[in-house]
């Protein structure tokens, strides 16, 4: 295993309750320091491979049934979640959901739950530095916050567990253009400053491929393309069905785009 190698995922299959199947050989693998985004439509088995990392797949009786998921030289498919944590593998899930009845402060300790005693005031000061506009909310309920907000506060909080690997699942969603760029923007920064590995699930590829060293196209439960970032950026089939642009550039419509499935040439 090469000495850079974080993760690596290599041919596994994701089943639910026994008999629904997911994902159908997927294959990737992610490097130190590095930002790899894996892209696709909605219900293309993103969430799920990040589950299968994270062993959150085990709460909603999901497990890998072949392959393996091998992470810093070591088995941790189907191990338990919080396990995993411990590792330094922090999920921050799509959908921001805060604890509604603590304040933003309280939230960000919650992040340091897996190692308790250990001091965090560094930390804090560090979620602070990158999440400003948290500042001024410190002490105000969770359950106040706006979607800008809590998308700041879920990544802040795993931010203060120290994560080796960040998985993100849609942190766009959601949000009015301006603050997904603000978001991205400090994801790119913590991966630069901090040397944290980021996986970063996406729908909004153009966003994603603009942070990314390298990416992943995902349909259908099977990994379908893989590249640089910036090769994926100009490659024509991922411009036209993600980036929204025909190879003219002109931008593409739904009614032009919605048989692209028939169509696509690396299937």
């Amino acid at each position: 295993m090469e000495d850079n190698l974080l993760l690596q995922i290599n041919n596994i299959s994701v089943v639910y309750s026994d008999v629904i199947q997911v994902l159908k050989g997927v294959s990737l693998e992610v490097k130190k320091g590095q930002i790899v985004s894996l892209l696709g439509s909605n219900g293309a088995g993103k969430t799920t491979t990040l589950k299968a990392i994270s062993g959150l797949l085990k709460p909603e009786n999901g497990k890998v049934t072949e392959g393996s998921i091998i992470y810093q030289g070591r088995p941790i498919h189907n191990s338990a979640p919080e396990e995993i944590t411990r590792l330094g593998i922090i999920q921050v899930h799509e959908g921001r959901q805060p604890f509604k009845y603590l304040t933003v402060e309280e939230n960000l300790r919650v992040g340091t739950a897996t190692r308790w005693g250990k001091p965090y005031k560094k930390d804090l000061e560090l979620v602070y530095h990158y999440f400003q506009p948290l500042v001024a909310r410190k002490n105000r309920l969770a359950g106040y916050c706006s979607g800008g907000e809590l998308q700041m506060l879920v990544m802040g909080r795993a931010l203060m567990a120290q994560p080796k690997l960040l998985l993100l699942d849609e942190p766009s969603l959601g949000l009015a253009p301006f603050l997904v760029r603000e978001i991205f923007e400090i994801i790119k920064r913590i991966n630069e400053e901090q040397g944290t590995t980021i996986m970063l699930v996406e729908q909004n590829a153009n966003m994603a491929l603009q942070i990314a060293h390298y990416g992943y196209v995902m349909e259908n439960g099977k990994i379908v393309m893989e590249d640089e970032a910036v090769k994926l950026r100009e490659n024509p089939d991922v411009k036209e069905f993600y980036l929204g642009t025909a190879t003219s550039g002109a931008l593409k419509s739904y009614k032009d785009v919605k048989a692209y499935k028939r169509r696509k040439r690396w299937l």
